[in-house]
């Protein structure tokens, strides 16, 4: 997946676990890049957490349906196993 096709298929089925996944990775580093300079924002430490959660249960649910898709939303993205 690139970024361009990942960008366009995010409008037409934003349902799929690979598109909730890569909008849950955007967010992530939206609010960590926010946490490096706002260290007692707790709050949005607490939404960071629970979207890293929600992504690895959605990355887990992937991984249990279709092994070729989750690896290929690792490799994407970047993300550890």
């Amino acid at each position: 997946m690139d970024k361009t096709s990942n960008n366009q298929n995010e409008k037409q089925n934003v349902g799929s676990s690979e598109n909730q996944i890569s909008i849950f990775s955007k967010r992530i580093k939206n609010l960590t890049e926010h946490l490096k300079s706002n260290k007692k924002d707790h709050n949005t430490r607490r939404g960071l957490m629970k979207l890293v959660g929600k992504r690895k249960k959605l990355l887990s649910y992937l991984k249990s349906k279709s092994n070729e898709r989750y690896e290929s939303i690792i490799k994407s993205l970047g993300l550890r196993r």
